[in-house]
């Protein structure tokens, strides 16, 4: 069943707000970074309908341990966590993926709005649409927007009692200097004495993080070399998936993962008139996900205007959920 059907028979239907980019921003920036040394495509091209189906798969396999560690967080916490939320009108998450992770806190806090932000419109409708015929009494937006470039609440949202979520470690797919100025931008957005929830991953052995980004089952694979498919769909390119490879490595004099684009043989790239050499071994550089101490991550947060409240972890210290204040 397509999302647009469902929305139009339910009794609970989304108020969609689309603040998409333009398609020739996908094409400029793809352009631009193939231009660059090192190449580089920014990560949040990997998430079209495809991109999002292939992460939600991606967040079930027994190596990839954010998801359900976060996840267990929350389940263990959420007491907690609303005690020390309190009572919020409006819940905005940022990179709502399935809303799996929110569901946790509506039935505790039944906020009367709660506002998904994507990228991925189809998917963002269909994952919108299910939230709000679970919830009947929840009056559910969907707003489609890259919200890395600007963040904006549609008028009649706007509320003195929000907090926003930004799970699942996306602010790691940010440089740190870049993460400050995301969350500047999140301050805005909320404004002072309102919170964020968001989601930290945590420093730990290497052999786990390159486990978690290169499963045997090879999905991570499919995930990244997707975006290569999206743009021959999308760009008029005409690109062989099959002459590159995934690849992902934690670089620890940068605390990060890298997941690149490897070259297999020396090739030409073209999309439409435009065309880039690659010789074997060269990559393009999809993706990085940092990791962060609990102290860094502090100082991040006051560098962007806010104040840590609490800090939950797991059992092992793999992942942190922190709940910040804007001041």
């Amino acid at each position: 069943m397509g999302a647009g059907n469902a929305m139009a028979r339910s009794v609970n239907p989304v108020e969609f707000h689309d603040y998409s980019a333009a398609s020739s921003d996908f094409l400029n920036e793809v352009l631009s970074g193939l231009s660059n040394i090192p190449k580089a495509i920014p990560a949040k091209y990997l998430y079209d309908q495809r991109g999002a189906e292939l992460f939600n798969k991606i967040c079930e396999l027994p190596e990839y341990y954010p998801t359900r560690t976060e996840t267990g967080i929350f389940r263990d916490n959420a007491d907690d966590i609303a005690e020390h939320m309190g009572e919020k009108n409006i819940f905005v998450e940022l990179g709502s993926g399935n809303s799996e992770k929110a569901r946790i806190l509506l039935e505790s806090f039944r906020p009367s709005q709660y506002l998904g932000v994507d990228i991925s419109k189809e998917f963002l409708l269909e994952a919108t649409q299910n939230l709000a015929d679970d919830y009947p009494w929840l009056q559910v937006h969907a707003v489609c927007a890259d919200f890395s470039r600007q963040l904006r609440l549609p008028a009649h949202c706007i509320s003195s009692s929000i907090v926003a979520f930004y799970l699942g470690s996306s602010i790691g797919n940010f440089h740190p200097d870049e993460a400050v100025a995301f969350m500047q931008q999140i301050h805005k957005l909320i404004g002072i004495g309102n919170q964020l929830l968001i989601g930290v991953d945590l420093k730990k052995d290497e052999q786990f993080l390159h486990a978690a980004y290169n499963d045997k089952a090879g999905v991570t694979a499919a995930f990244n070399l997707n975006l290569l498919h999206r743009m021959n769909r999308e760009l008029d390119a005409d690109i062989d998936v099959e002459k590159f490879q995934h690849e992902a490595f934690y670089n620890p004099s940068r605390g990060r993962i890298e997941m690149h684009l490897v070259s297999i043989t020396n090739q030409v790239l073209k999309i439409g008139k435009r065309k880039f050499s690659l010789a074997l071994g060269d990559s393009i550089h999809t993706e990085s996900s940092y990791k962060y101490s609990l102290q860094e991550f502090g100082q991040l947060a006051e560098q962007s205007g806010f104040r840590i409240q609490k800090v939950w972890t797991d059992e092992n210290n793999y992942f942190s959920t922190q709940l910040l204040i804007a001041i």
